[in-house]
């Protein structure tokens, strides 16, 4: 059947084709017409295939060679051309093919004063433009005079024919030789001239259908420089902009607000930053003749000619996410499989021995002798003295088969009638979120502190004096807050509050000591010996009085409809309407002379502190500020991370902050994540806490570009906007503004201090070793955990030193802060007295790096260390004088392989920009061959799925986690990542990145809401137990712990019937 109506078909063809009867040609049309306008787009493809446009082309040319031409033939023709044309995509090659060009030409000028004839040559026109080879073809053949002289002068007759060829013309346009044979010719002055004449005329909005074809006339013609430079010449951007005022508040409008908004944003003039250089601020000179990262290169015109699909799709599409491709897989079979070398001689990893001390411990505390006689002064002194054993640094000399000096390290012990950390029992399902209950913290903080200055003593290079940023200066809530029984007439002077040492006593009695695992005067005695490029001499409150999660989860910010163009027509404004712009610099870190803080209904900024970054602020308006984040260290890119101080502001006064140098082309800004703002009064009134803010949120791309003197040799990069409105909770405040929760190197330096003063010493084997020297001359630290054994019988012993690694690093990208904030959940999880942490304790030993890249975290990066380099791009050949932590990171690794200790899991924490959720990135030679599209055979390559264990486990026990996220293909542009290099060159199945997303979740418990602190923390405490059930899953167990497993955890059949069939391995 479907063979004979292919063949009445192609006879129907065939005869249109040959005959020269009209009957017989108007019979078939007719029943080509019939066919073709009942059903779906499936009939006019078939009708394609079997050759119709062909066929209705060459009718066409035969009709049209008729004198005079027989229009009873020629309209149907020329109606069905148009709509087969419009769904044959090579329609224009077919129509120069049959030379029909010069034909429709030809039949629209005979056509020109009778519409009805005309609006048929006009629809198939418009079908042979949309190819841009076809269109140029009809250009150079006056076809854009042609269709000028049909839409002009204005007037509302024929209005269906206007409407024909507007489209048309807009076709046209899209090849650039028509676009400046339209603007040599005056045509787009006239195209602005007849858009305000329908736009005027246009009341009822009865034909925003032609307003919207002048303007994609406009949109097409200022796709070219010489277009741009002619619309603004004509006034372009003060037309349309005024043109839209009245359009906004009607969504029926949206086609044209939308399109107009395109239009400005491509012409609004291109500006360098107001920078003297994108260079970093900060510069470190690199040892021996190592160079800084050298300037990306971009082509001249990248910010111009790559833009029109970015404005498309964040207008366009403002809900819709962006989604990550794989474009760059790994289809080398020999690349992909695991080959353990090494890039170092062998003989260099016996240094790392000493940092395996748990291997060679012999356990004499566990005599009775043991910790509880050590005094708090001989514990303190201990946790902060420097470490007796070498450290490697960036500029040590190699020697062949060196061993390290010294490998002993003091252990802490506990507080004389101090608390065990106590965590509540976790169940293995995602039922409730793991809270950590408030520990007493009231311990001796002051003779710790005195422990921790005198051991400064001992380095004096080490430490310098370090000031805490003034609070807030209202006279009246200041005596209030700390003078409250002082008489009226008392007004101690703001400027000297912090200079007196009564008033810092007052500051640090007023602390509640509520906040787990934060001591201030920790802090204090860390953050005075953290080196830091610009030395600095001020701490952010926040860091040093802490953070306390708030009680309640904050939803994901629902975005306001068309918020994203009123903030683009904000700043046209600015361009058109000067008048109330201010301009005046107040901060600038490059030159604080230039600065004018303190200027009356000024906002005040500061980023000169640990992790700050904020490069200059300029304010606009009143209430408007545009602020420029400052590039990584020695480099001139990676603008994403922002924290820095703002004071002296106005109550429920909505500020605008513009931050105008990101980089990346979209960001978790536009779906729902909100900044996070610190309040000093609202902590020293109780409620010390970083919470999401921000209103009116938006990212997209701007008019500011890099200039190659600016930018030392980077040309053509474009930016983006990170725009935002906060509405400050109270009067003449200090606020604090960042990206992401922070998490700086003091923090966590101090949170070790505290982790190692409140474990219990009987259960816990702990050791923090310095790994190395950062470049910067920081103590990169190591953790041992694990548990200690239950006794020194050759049995225990045999336990300890035999169980398995398991490797975690985090905070190579120093910007991830999100990462540190895992890492602090598995650490406190770690040395938990909560029973399943100790058990978990019996069954692996745990090597820890939790900050990679301190350098990077103090001087306020983004992405890279003080060599300019991204850490995780150098894993294959790390440089031990650039790279130290790397190098060193995988030389223990490497060591821990020669000795036949490989890890059982190594997971590398960050966080993700662009993506919801938390997940994983693993490593599958199969899954990456399978998704390049490459046969696998089965029988050569095989594989160990073990490395979906620990996600599919995850995926059940830890809220935030999604399995549907993960990802365990090979790029080849991750080559030199931590996660790939482990997995190929150490051998290590299980090797991952753990990405925690900065906004919130998309699926499960914590669907619609945002991530904070807690549950980031919580995340950390979950991969603990997610690696307890891996254990048990996949290695021998005792019966012993398998029992004990079964009394505190839910465990699905699998585990419980292992328990009963498993093979005996002696209780210990």
């Amino acid at each position: 059947m479907a063979e004979q109506e292919a063949s009445g078909l192609q006879v129907l063809l065939s005869t249109l084709q040959s005959s020269c009867e009209k009957d017989v040609i108007l019979n078939i049309l007719n029943v080509l017409t019939d066919l073709l306008s009942l059903g779906t787009g499936r009939r006019i493809h078939y009708v394609i295939s079997k050759g119709g446009s062909e066929a209705l082309l060459q009718a066409l040319a035969a009709a049209a060679r008729t004198e005079p031409p027989d229009h009873s033939t020629l309209l149907p023709l020329l109606r069905l051309l148009a709509r087969v044309g419009q769904r044959d995509r090579k329609f224009g090659l077919k129509v120069q093919k049959a030379e029909a060009t010069d034909i429709i030409l030809s039949l629209s000028r005979r056509n020109l004063g009778h519409h009805l004839h005309l609006i048929h040559c006009l629809w198939v026109l418009r079908v042979c433009a949309s190819n841009v080879t076809t269109g140029t073809t009809l250009g150079i053949n006056g076809a854009v005079e042609l269709l000028f002289k049909v839409i002009t002068p204005y007037s509302k007759r024929h209005v269906r024919t206007v409407r024909a060829a507007i489209e048309a013309l807009a076709a046209l346009l899209k090849s650039k030789s028509n676009s400046r044979r339209a603007v040599n010719r005056g045509y787009l002055g006239g195209l602005l001239r007849l858009y305000q004449d329908w736009h005027h005329n246009d009341v009822s909005n009865n034909y925003i259908y032609i307003r919207r074809g002048l303007l994609l006339c406009l949109k097409h013609i200022t796709n070219i420089q010489l277009g741009r430079e002619t619309f603004l010449g004509s006034r372009g951007m003060e037309i349309l902009f005024t043109s839209i005022q009245d359009c906004l508040f009607c969504k029926n409008l949206d086609p044209i607000i939308t399109t107009v908004t395109q239009i400005l944003r491509k012409c609004y003039p291109k500006e360098p930053l107001p920078v003297a250089t994108v260079r970093s601020s900060y510069s470190f000179p690199l040892p021996g003749n190592a160079k800084a990262e050298p300037p990306c290169e971009g082509s001249e015109g990248d910010y111009e000619s790559n833009g029109e699909e970015e404005v498309e799709k964040d207008l366009d599409n403002e809900n819709v996410e962006s989604k990550e491709e794989d474009y760059d897989l790994e289809t080398d079979v020999n690349k992909l499989r695991s080959r353990p070398v090494l890039d170092r001689p062998e003989e260099e990893l016996g240094q790392y021995e000493a940092m395996c001390p748990e291997l060679s411990h012999h356990f004499q505390e566990l005599e009775p002798e043991s910790e509880e006689e050590k005094s708090l002064e001989d514990r303190t002194e201990s946790l902060l003295s420097t470490p007796s054993y070498f450290i490697p640094s960036a500029t040590s000399v190699k020697r062949p088969n060196y061993r390290w000096r010294n490998q002993s390290v003091s252990e802490v012990g506990p507080d004389p009638g101090e608390m065990d950390l106590k965590v509540p029992q976790q169940s293995w399902t995602k039922k409730e979120k793991c809270r950590w209950d408030p520990i007493d913290e009231k311990r001796d903080t002051v003779e710790a502190a005195q422990d921790a200055d005198s051991s400064e003593g001992e380095d004096p290079a080490r430490s310098h004096v370090l000031t805490l940023r003034p609070l807030p200066e209202e006279a009246a809530w200041y005596k209030k807050m700390f003078y409250p029984e002082c008489e009226t007439s008392i007004n101690p002077s703001p400027g000297e509050r912090l200079q007196s040492s009564e008033t810092v006593t007052n500051l640090l009695e007023k602390h509640q000591g509520d906040i787990p695992f934060h001591s201030p005067r920790f802090y204090m005695a860390r953050a005075k010996r953290v080196k830091s490029i610009p030395d600095y001499k001020d701490m952010a409150f926040p860091d040093f009085w802490g953070h306390q999660p708030p009680p309640y989860s904050k939803p994901m910010l629902e975005r306001k409809y068309g918020v994203q163009r009123n903030k683009v027509l904000d700043d046209v404004r600015r361009l058109i309407q000067p008048g109330d712009v201010i301009g005046r610099t107040v901060f600038d870190l490059d030159e604080p002379s230039h600065s004018s803080p303190g200027a009356p209904g000024c906002l005040t900024f500061f980023s000169k502190f640990e992790s700050g970054n904020l490069r200059k602020a300029i304010q606009v308006r009143e209430f408007e500020y545009d602020l420029i984040m400052n590039a990584d260290v020695n480099s001139n890119q990676h603008h994403q991370w922002f924290y820095f101080e703002v004071r002296d502001m106005k109550l429920a006064v909505p500020y605008r902050f513009n931050i105008i140098n990101c980089e990346k082309f979209n960001s978790q800004f536009n779906y729902g994540m909100q900044l996070v703002m610190y309040s000093v009064k609202e902590a020293l009134q109780g409620r010390p806490r970083w919470l999401r803010a921000g209103h009116d949120i938006c990212y997209y791309k701007n008019h500011y570009y890099c200039n190659t003197a600016a930018g030392g040799g980077m040309r053509g990069k474009c930016y983006y906007t990170l725009t935002f409105s906060i509405k400050f909770p109270h009067k003449d405040d200090v606020c604090y503004l960042a990206y992401h929760y922070p998490y700086t190197y003091s923090a966590m330096m101090s949170h070790l201090d505290v982790l190692e003063q409140n474990r219990n010493p009987k259960k816990v084997y702990w050791r923090q070793q310095t790994l190395c020297q950062t470049l910067g001359g920081n103590p990169c630290p190591l953790l041992t955990i694990t548990a200690m054994p239950d006794s020194k019988k050759r049995d225990d012993l045999e336990q300890f030193y035999s169980r398995p690694y398991v490797f975690l690093v985090a905070r190579v990208h120093p910007g991830e802060s999100n990462a540190s904030w895992v890492m602090k959940g598995t650490l406190e999880f770690l040395v938990s007295s909560d029973p399943i942490a100790d058990l978990l304790r019996k069954c692996f030993i745990f090597k820890i790096v939790p900050m990679l890249n301190p350098d990077g975290v103090i001087n306020g990066s983004h992405r890279c260390s003080l060599s300019g380099d991204d850490l995780n791009r150098q894993w294959l050949t790390p440089s031990s004088q650039l790279h130290p932590t790397v190098y060193h990171t995988k030389g223990l690794l490497y060591y821990l392989r020669s000795i036949g200790r490989a890890p059982l899991v190594f997971c590398d924490y960050h966080g993700h920009s662009q993506r919801k959720n938390v997940f994983l990135y693993g490593c599958s030679v199969k899954e990456t061959l399978w998704q390049a599209g490459c046969i696998v055979d089965t029988a050569v390559i095989t594989e160990d799925v073990g490395y979906r264990t620990l996600p599919k486990i995850l995926d059940k026990v830890a809220p935030a986690f999604v399995m549907n996220s993960c990802s365990f293909l090979v790029e080849k542009s991750r080559e030199s990542t931590a996660r790939v290099v482990v997995w190929k060159e150490m051998g290590v199945l299980r090797s991952y990145t753990m990405e925690s997303t900065y906004c919130g979740c998309s699926h499960g418990l914590y669907k619609g809401l945002q991530l904070g602190t807690q549950e980031l923390e919580e995340m950390g405490s979950k991969f603990c137990l997610g690696l307890l059930i891996l254990h048990l899953k996949s290695l021998p167990c005792s019966k012993k712990v398998m029992a004990q497993a079964a009394l505190l955890l839910d465990l699905e059949e699998e585990i419980t019937d292992r328990a009963q069939s498993v093979v005996h391995v002696p209780c210990h």
